[in-house]
């Protein structure tokens, strides 16, 4: 199984630090968090696909051509479209099942683990009162219906945290526009993709958003209080 890694972003709320290196190799308890998602990987994933862009390089010199014993095929983002573009810049190298994330989140084993007993799958993270971001809605059987983009006023609902298992038919869908037509979101395209194929909705047990520098200083602390 192949698991890709999205990695191309400017991880712009996190400049100065993003000024010199790519948000995924921001530093929590001397490790990158990449490492760290790297780590968390069952098994079952053989084989790693880095989609880079911005600084990417530093990235090519760090890994090199593997992690461990798995083999890393990179692919370069040069014109930056959205996640779902960067997606689909790997069709030629996916041969069937396969795992997405970012690689500037934290993730578990135990979250990832249970999206991969789906067939399809997308992580989510229970959040209570307002929020901006994506919110995924499901039906009763806790398949997705949709993804709702903007600020949300529900008491309780599930956030979006870009997390999927897919399968190479996901290629067969077209990429959903978004930000008036100057990007493709993955979010998105995978919420067209579950109009026609059950997407199990999976509630994450342990998720770390990283978006700014309060994120990377409150990490170091909880790993040195050994959370």
């Amino acid at each position: 199984m192949q698991a890709v890694f999205l990695l191309a972003g400017l991880g712009t709320r996190m400049r100065p630090l993003t000024d010199t290196i790519p948000k995924p190799m921001a530093q929590v308890a001397g490790k990158a968090l990449l490492e760290h998602n790297l780590e968390k990987l069952p098994e079952e994933v053989t084989e790693l696909i880095f989609v880079i862009g911005y600084l990417g390089d530093l990235i090519t010199e760090h890994f090199g051509s593997h992690f461990g014993t798995r083999p890393i095929t990179y692919v370069r983002q040069h014109e930056l479209l959205g996640t779902a573009h960067a997606l689909s810049l790997c069709e030629p190298h996916i041969s069937g099942r396969f795992l997405v994330l970012m690689g500037d989140d934290l993730h578990s084993a135990s979250d990832i683990a249970r999206c991969l007993g789906h067939e399809w799958a997308w992580l989510v993270h229970r959040i209570s009162g307002p929020f901006s971001g994506g919110l995924v809605c499901s039906d009763e059987y806790g398949a997705v219906t949709e993804v709702q983009e903007g600020t949300h006023e529900h008491i309780e609902g599930f956030m979006n945290t870009n997390l999927f298992v897919l399968n190479k038919e996901y290629f067969s869908y077209p990429m959903v526009s978004i930000k008036n037509n100057s990007e493709f979101g993955l979010p998105q395209t995978v919420a067209l993709v579950a109009r026609d194929i059950q997407i199990t909705m999976v509630e994450s047990h342990d998720w770390q958003q990283v978006t700014d520098m309060n994120d990377i200083a409150r990490l170091n602390k909880e790993f040195s209080n050994g959370q």
